[in-house]
């Protein structure tokens, strides 16, 4: 029990520190281009890694809903079950408004959460476009489950319906 308490505030620092440095990364001419939120259900970690499923979407004043498909692949301390997960990042980018689908592409980065029935975590990924997009935690990731998770995280985003 002790060890899973060390590995959570291991987990906690390691959010610390990628918020700290998310703001320092983000591109001097980025404006927030809207919100993307994304849902999905359960994920087993395998102490090495993991690959989640989610559905997203990408609000934006004034323009309709954006929809993608995510997969989310994990390399690093991934330990646990999650019964269902919802994520939302600030999207910057260097132009004020997007076209639909144009979210879409890679995005990598750092990642942590714990969870001991409801739980924390958060992660900061850049990529799409010539790696010009960055989305930054909005919030902290909610996920239902036990688990712990710290390392390397890279996101797939596809046009969804």
């Amino acid at each position: 029990m002790r060890r899973s308490f060390i590995l959570a505030w291991a987990a906690v620092a390691t959010l610390v520190t990628l918020f700290a440095g998310a703001k320092a990364q983000q591109p001097m001419q980025a404006v927030q281009v809207g919100i993307l939120e994304c849902r999905g259900g359960a994920s087993v970690g395998f102490i090495v890694g993991s690959v989640t499923h989610l559905g997203c979407v990408l609000r934006g004043e004034g323009v309709p809903e954006d929809r993608y498909v995510a997969t989310i692949r994990k390399v690093g301390l991934d330990l646990g079950i999650t019964q269902e997960t919802t994520l939302a990042w600030g999207v910057y980018a260097p132009v004020a408004r997007f076209g639909p689908g144009a979210l879409a592409g890679d995005y990598a980065g750092a990642q942590g959460s714990a969870s001991i029935g409801v739980g924390l975590g958060g992660n900061v990924l850049v990529g799409g476009s010539a790696n010009s997009i960055a989305l930054q935690p909005l919030s902290v990731q909610g996920q239902v489950g036990l688990n712990i998770a710290a390392g390397l995280q890279s996101l797939e985003l596809r046009p969804g319906r």
